[in-house]
This record gives C-alpha cells, structure tokens and sequence, in this order.
C-alpha cells in the first residue's frame, strides 16, 4: 500500500515542479545596496505577478517595504505594472526613484544618421558631438552640460559614481529623442551620458539639439533633460570624505508602470 501510494507522491512533487517557473531579477542603486546583491534568480509559480516578486523581497529584505511606494518595476526592460504576468525566463527589475544620467565601451543608438543616444564611461567631448550634429540650415545649437558640482546636502563632495540598466536606458533615451522631434519643431537632438566614476567639473550627461530657431532647441532642451532625470533608469552615488549616499531619486511620473499596450518581449541573449 505504501509502495503504490509513493508514485502518486512523486507526480505530485514533479507537478509542483513542472508549474514553477525561473525569472532573473535586477537591483540598482539603494535597493542593491539593502538587498546585498545586484541580481538574484527567483522561483515563482505559474501565473504570478511583479507584485509577488516585490512581496517576496519586502518578506526578507529589511527596510525594502519601506520604499515600495517609490519603487518602479520592469519586465524586459519596459516599465510596467504590479499586476503584470510574468513568464518563465522574464528579465525583471526593481528601480528606486531614477537619479538623473581602457577601451571605451560605449553603447549606441542612432536614428537618422544624427540623432543619437549614447552611454559611455569616458570622458564627454562636446565640441565633437557639436561638430555631428550642426548642419548649415540649423539656426540655433542648444547644448546642456550637467557637471558634478564640488558639494552637494552641505558636504564637500570628493566624486560621483553612476550606473544604469544600461540597455533599458538606451530604450528610454532614444524613446525621448523621438518624442522630442515630434513634440517641438527641431531637426535633430542627441543624448549622451556617462557612467562610472566622475570627477567634479567633469559632464555627466550631454544634450543638444539642433533647429532652425532657437526657441524650439531650448524648449526641446530643457523637456529632454527634465523628463531624463525621471524616467531614465540612472543612479548616483555621492562620495564625501566621511561617507557616501545614493543620491535621492525624483518621483517617477504617474504613468510610468500602467502596463498598458502589448507585453515586451523577452530581452535577446549575449
């Protein structure tokens, strides 16, 4: 009796089995920090949610819960909401308030040749990216540097270090580019910005756009950088001679995370 009731013990173990699925999930900034590694591989069951992703850290990560209301979530590197279904091998990220922006390893997107979005972790040469992108029917080049200031929270800061969820970053700042062209009358606009260790004076992001008026290419300037330092997935950690703090984050917008549209597809393997 013993033995025949065995194997339907062993469909029942393999049945559970056969209905977990595996997810990669990411951290960033802070929440790197708290959870004590950058990713981790989570079991879940069939039919779950970001929600029981962010439930089954805040259970185990002290101080996690306290920042869920600030958190964003992503699934392939599109943000989405709590309620959204995973599937097996989904990449997932969980991302504190944004903080934005050897061989040079630079990643690229181009769109029409000049409008470009760049992440690097060498130095930013404007007067290059001026060169790419004025043409002889531009009226104004509008060019915003931000550069790491020697103090910040009353504190004499010795440099910066930033990083990003670099390939959802490139999404979310060609996603501006095209947004910029579309909303304001400008030709042509580029968004680099730099990652790693970055010393005071020196650019941590780059924007310039290129129209026939100038009102256009400050206008377009000023919504790219505004809406960057919100949505795009960058951090900063502030270093002091007596510490170092990850930088607070803006709010992200209320949209973000609707999980409205078609679901994103699974991020291509290396």
């Amino acid at each position: 009796m013993a033995f025949s009731a065995r194997p339907q013990m062993l469909c029942a173990i393999f049945g559970t089995l056969e209905s977990a699925m595996q997810v990669r999930v990411l951290f960033f900034g802070v929440l790197k920090d708290l959870v004590g590694r950058a990713e981790d591989s989570l079991s879940l069951p069939e039919r779950a949610t970001l929600r029981d992703v962010l439930r089954h850290y805040e259970a185990r990560v002290p101080g996690l819960k306290t920042l869920s209301y600030s958190i964003a979530m992503s699934i392939n590197q599109q943000y989405a909401a709590p309620e959204s279904r995973l599937e097996p091998h989904d990449e997932v990220a969980l991302l504190p308030p944004v903080s934005g922006g050897s061989q040079d390893t630079a990643l690229d997107r181009t769109v029409g040749g000049v409008n470009s979005v760049r992440i690097t972790r060498e130095k930013i040469d404007t007067s290059v990216l001026f060169e790419q992108i004025k043409r002889p029917e531009d009226g104004a080049v509008v060019t915003f540097e931000g550069v790491v200031r020697d103090n910040s929270r009353g504190r004499r800061t010795l440099f910066l270090d930033y990083e990003a969820y670099e390939e959802m970053a490139l999404k979310q700042m060609n996603g501006l580019v095209e947004q910029a062209l579309a909303r304001f009358p400008v030709r042509a606009a580029l968004i680099v910005h730099r990652i790693g260790r970055i010393a005071v004076g020196e650019a941590s992001v780059v924007i310039m756009v290129a129209s026939p008026h100038r009102s256009a290419a400050f206008d377009a300037g000023r919504w790219l950088i505004d809406t960057l330092k919100q949505t795009v997935p960058i951090w900063k950690k502030e270093h002091f001679a007596d510490g170092a703090i990850w930088a607070d984050g803006e709010p992200f917008p209320t949209e973000l995370g609707q999980g409205e549209g078609s679901r994103p597809e699974k991020p291509a393997s290396n």
